[in-house]
């Protein structure tokens, strides 16, 4: 029979030694880091000692991914010769810029880790916070955000982070206060269960709060940028913005899509009929014509406006079910336990 063996990564001794332990004999690491790199030339170098520094300084098991997302500035070259001095580190070239989430999504689908921790290769982000945030994943939660509580950006990006974080806070419910944070750690479950596309990356969190998995945060240090330059501005926010409205929609209407557009194509349809039923009976009651009245037009335009959108949310619902026949049911499960008179039967 296979036994089952639970991490620890709380910061102590007999923590690490029972990780040694554990992994001892085994290739496998602990914990992935996923870098996404655009032009960071002058920044790897002294992240990747960093990096190395903090997982020596605590035992873990550890691998870096670099995914270099189409770097031009000779990042390329950078990372081939830290791939030649460590063993541990896993360099992904992409062909050309596809953007953050690809690049995380390429990193992900490498990492090997039972937690996966996602940082930005600005040197900006700490890792000396990552022993922390693994410490609170201990706590039972599956996905820890880095909070930027004294960021060291200018006040136009604090600016509009505040504005992108507070109409989250409020269109999810989901009480945090740094999202667009790239230190994050999540549980190797929880990114198994996500599909990441377009520019969501910034929306893990809350897609993961929507499946079910535990968000938390901590305060965490953020540094001034010392080399390059950033990569976002204030253009971000409108794209963010309808990132945001797709992550909401796909959460509440995903699965049942015929819930939002045959209640508004049944609200237009019904507003229509009551116009022409009043039109009809004006007509009875001698108040003719009624051919020339824009209130006719509108009146068969609703309800034609409304018989379509009840008939593309019946498309819709053919879609999703289609979909679910060869969707696992036990994909927002998070645990099965059996009876002993079951397992033996197994034996």
């Amino acid at each position: 029979m296979r036994s089952t063996v639970e991490f620890s990564f709380e910061q102590t001794d007999e923590t690490v030694d029972k990780h040694l332990e554990v992994t001892k004999g085994s290739d496998r690491p602990q914990l992935s880091i996923v870098i996404p790199v655009y032009n960071e030339v002058d920044n790897l170098l002294p992240l990747h000692g960093r990096i190395q520094d903090v997982m020596q300084g605590h035992g873990y098991r550890w691998e870096v991914i670099y995914v270099n997302d189409g770097s031009t500035d000779g990042s390329d070259a950078v990372l081939s010769d830290l791939l030649r001095q460590d063993e541990r580190v896993t360099v992904v070239m992409q062909r050309r810029n596809f953007g953050k989430s690809l690049a995380l999504a390429a990193g992900f689908s490498l990492a090997a880790g039972e937690v996966i921790v996602t940082m930005d290769g600005d040197l900006q982000d700490e890792p000396g916070e990552i022993p922390r945030m693994l410490a609170r994943l201990d706590d039972g939660y599956d996905v820890v955000i880095g909070w930027r509580q004294a960021r060291r950006d200018s006040l136009a990006k604090r600016a509009a982070s505040w504005v992108a974080n507070t109409v989250t806070k409020l269109a999810t419910g989901l009480d945090v206060h740094d999202m667009n944070s790239g230190l994050k750690a999540y549980r190797r479950v929880c990114i198994e269960k996500l599909v990441l596309y377009g520019d969501m990356h910034r929306y893990l969190p809350i897609m993961a709060h929507f499946a079910g998995f535990r968000v938390t945060e901590i305060p965490v240090a953020h540094h001034e940028r010392r080399f390059g330059r950033s990569k976002y501005g204030l253009e971000r926010l409108p794209h963010g913005g309808l990132d945001l409205l797709t992550v909401i929609f796909l959460h509440q209407y995903g699965r049942r899509p015929l819930h939002l557009f045959g209640g508004g194509g049944l609200l237009l349809l019904t507003t229509g009929f009551f116009i022409n039923l009043w039109l009809t009976i004006q007509w009875f009651l001698g108040n003719r014509p009624i051919g020339d009245r824009p209130l006719l037009l509108l009146g068969v335009l609703l309800m034609l406006i409304g018989f379509q959108t009840i008939t593309v949310g019946l498309v819709a619902e053919l879609l999703v079910s289609f979909i679910q026949r060869v969707e696992d049911p036990l994909t927002v499960t998070a645990s099965v336990e059996r009876g002993t008179s079951f397992r033996r039967s197994l034996e």
